[in-house]
Parts: structure tokens; sequence; C-alpha cells
């Protein structure tokens, strides 16, 4: 496993690993579950969330070249994979993993919890992560940002010369 590899897998269990895992457990302390049908529903959130959480950071070492950890940036702007349907997937991702534990363990500690680490996302995304990358990668990111919508998915993928790869 190369070095991108590693770096991704260690940012993955630190920031994600963090905030939609460890901080929900220390609200909840996964007491106990919710009705069954809460569990249920919150259960199919928060796997579909880490399967989406596992993809992105799959892309971001095989298209990008790098990790998603702002230490260890990419080589290449990553336009692929769910990245074609929205440009935020990692963090909606984590939002959805801590929605879904809201919901299964019927916390609405967690749920406040959501609103905080949504508004500090939207903060570091418009605040650094997009001045960031529109100064990285120029044109080629803002023609990105015209045809890809940053929080509401598109109805079909972008299919932008650089999503092809």
């Amino acid at each position: 496993m190369g070095k991108a590899a590693w770096g991704s897998v260690l940012f993955f269990l630190v920031a994600p690993g963090v905030m939609g895992g460890l901080v929900p457990w220390g609200l909840t302390g996964y007491d106990g579950p919710a009705p069954p049908p809460y569990v249920v529903l919150g259960a199919a959130v928060v796997l579909l969330g880490v399967a989406a959480l596992v993809a992105c950071f799959v892309q971001f070492v095989r298209e990008g070249r790098g990790t998603p950890a702002p230490v260890a940036p990419t080589e290449e702007l990553v336009v692929g994979g769910l990245y074609r349907w929205v440009r935020n997937p990692m963090y909606l991702a984590v939002g959805a993993i801590i929605v879904g534990q809201a919901v299964m363990f019927a916390s609405g500690a967690v749920l406040v919890w959501f609103l905080v680490f949504a508004a500090a996302v939207v903060s570091f995304v418009v605040g650094y992560e997009q001045p960031t990358l529109r100064e990285t990668y120029g044109a080629s990111y803002d023609a990105y940002c015209r045809a890809v919508p940053g929080w509401w998915p598109r109805l079909t993928p972008w299919r932008g010369p650089a999503a092809s790869r």
C-alpha cells in the first residue's frame, strides 16, 4: 500500500472517525437503541454514509494520488466517482453517519452535534477549501464548480473532460 493510501487510512480514522463516531458515541454513550423502526432506518443511513465515505477515500487515493487531509493534499483534482454528482460527498457522508446515529438512538444531542458539524464544515469549505482548490487548480476547478453543485447532488453524473478518468 502506497504513501497516499496509508495517509488516507490514518486521516479516515482521525477525522471522520472522531466526527462521525467518537463524538456521537460520547453524546449517547450508546446506552441502547431507539424502537426497532428507528434503528433500522438509522442503521441504513449510517451504512450508506460509511459506504459513500469509503468510496470517497478510495477515489482520493486512486484519482488524486493523495489524501483528503489538507496537510497531504492530492496531486490531481478529484472529480470522478461520487464527485461527479456533488462536490462535497465526503462531508455529506459523515453528516449522514451522524444523522443516522441520531435516528438510531433517538438522540437530540447527536442531532445538535450534526448542526454544529454542518456549520463547521460549510465554514471550512467556504473559508479554506474552495479558495485553496481555486488557487491550486484554477480554471479546471472553476469549470467543475460551475457544473457540479456543492451540496445538493445533480440528477445525472457530470461527464466533464476530467470526470471520465
